[in-house]
């Protein structure tokens, strides 16, 4: 069976911002992408989990860059699953440059749900073989939390539309990307990001409305959460500036 996915990419010009360099909410699309292939890779079809009543939820994201692509760049994504622990799935990224060069790594923590029920279900409920690599990128990953005493201020309102939503009904999990750089300064558009961090505490559906928060950006970390208009918490995120 196949342990280790690769994927080798041309970075398009839709997939850019306007410094010409990989927007991030494309970056994580094209993993997200990467993890759907492995797992059809191994003979588990996005129809097969349907009918199983079973579908994949991020949990949490750090993804840690040394380069971002450029247009027409080419690049490899290989991704593997590390195995269960507990009711959550890890599965870690490693991205090179066309010379095989590292130039990125990434963690995530996944959790296997009934699509009926919406609750987590045991990683002993999925009926097919992932094969384990226990190779892994970096240390144990944590949720993203926002430090206690932050001061945040609300910046723009969003309503969830037809453009943002997947065919599982809710936001895409790369979509919050670009909801975190919306809150971004023109100046702060035009630094480097070396990471991102993300957790998702509640799905976002179609017409739920969302506040945008940041922070003012000390330290290099530019902290995002949003918020419902009753309080509850979508998400909460780091953005890392070099």
């Amino acid at each position: 069976m196949i342990a280790t996915w690769t994927e080798n990419i041309t970075i398009q010009s839709d997939d850019v911002d306007f410094n010409s360099v990989i927007r991030w909410s494309s970056l994580l699309g094209l993993m997200q992408r990467a993890a759907d292939g492995h797992i059809e890779a191994l003979g588990v079809s996005r129809e097969q989990l349907v009918e199983h009543g079973m579908g994949w939820m991020l949990i949490t994201l750090e993804v840690e860059m040394a380069f971002l692509p450029r247009y027409m760049d080419n690049i490899e994504i290989s991704t593997w699953s590390r195995g269960s622990k507990g009711a959550l799935w890890n599965r870690d990224y490693r991205l090179k440059n066309a010379a095989g060069e590292e130039i990125g790594t990434a963690r995530s923590v996944w959790a296997l749900v009934d699509i009926q029920k919406r609750k987590i279900m045991r990683p002993s409920a999925f009926p097919y073989e992932v094969p384990v690599h226990t190779e892994s990128v970096g240390s144990p990953l944590d949720k993203a939390v926002i430090p206690e005493g932050t001061l945040m201020e609300d910046t723009y309102s969003h309503t969830v539309r037809y453009s943002g939503i997947d065919s599982n009904g809710h936001l895409n999990n790369a979509r919050y990307a670009d909801l975190c750089w919306d809150t971004l300064t023109v100046e702060e558009l035009k630094k480097n990001v070396a990471g991102f961090k993300i957790t998702y505490h509640q799905e976002a559906r179609l017409n739920d409305e969302m506040t945008l928060r940041r922070s003012s950006g000390e330290n290099n970390a530019i902290y995002v959460q949003g918020l419902s208009l009753e309080g509850a918490n979508f998400f909460e995120a780091a953005i890392v500036l070099e």
